[in-house]
C-alpha cells in the first residue's frame, strides 16, 4: 500500500537564466495564461529568497489544470546527466496534433526532432529546447 494517495502532480517549476527570454519564449511556445508574475520584480533586493513573490518568477495554468512556472536565477549550462530534471513533457491530443505542432515551431524556426513512435509505452513524442537547453517533449497517445 502506497504511503501517499496521490491525484498526480499540482506543478512544475524549472529554474531559468533570464526569465524574460524564458517567458517569452514559453509565451510563444504554448501561450498559456499567466496565473503568477513577479517577473518585472526579479532583479529587486531579496526577491530570489522570496517564496511569497514567488522568487520572481512566473507560473502558467496549463488546460489541465495543473500549474508550471519559471523561477529566474539558474546560471551555468542545463545538464540532464547530473542530479535533477532531465525533461519536461507536456501532452497533446493525438498524433494530428503532434504533427500540427512540429510544423508550428518549424515555421516559428524552433529547432525540433521527428516524432519518434515508442510503441512499448504507447506514445509518440517530439522534442525540442527551451532558451536553457531543457529539454522539452510534447507527447501524444498511439490510439
Amino acid at each position: 500500500m502506497a504511503l501517499v494517495v496521490s491525484s498526480g502532480f499540482a506543478h512544475v517549476r524549472i529554474t531559468v537564466s533570464d526569465i524574460a527570454r524564458s517567458k517569452k519564449f514559453y509565451d510563444t511556445v504554448f501561450g498559456w495564461p499567466l496565473v503568477v508574475d513577479t517577473s518585472s520584480m526579479a532583479d529587486d533586493p531579496g526577491i530570489a529568497q522570496s517564496p511569497e513573490r514567488f522568487f520572481g518568477g512566473a507560473v502558467y495554468q496549463t488546460p489541465q489544470g495543473t500549474l508550471f512556472g519559471l523561477r529566474p536565477g539558474g546560471n551555468g549550462a542545463f545538464d540532464p546527466q547530473h542530479m535533477g530534471l532531465d525533461h519536461v513533457s507536456f501532452a497533446v491530443a493525438g498524433r494530428a496534433e503532434l504533427a500540427a505542432a512540429q510544423s508550428a515551431l518549424a515555421d516559428a524556426g524552433i529547432p525540433h526532432g521527428a516524432i519518434s513512435v515508442l510503441e512499448e509505452a504507447g506514445i509518440a513524442i517530439l522534442s525540442f529546447q527551451d532558451p536553457d537547453d531543457i529539454n522539452i517533449e510534447l507527447t501524444a497517445p498511439l490510439d
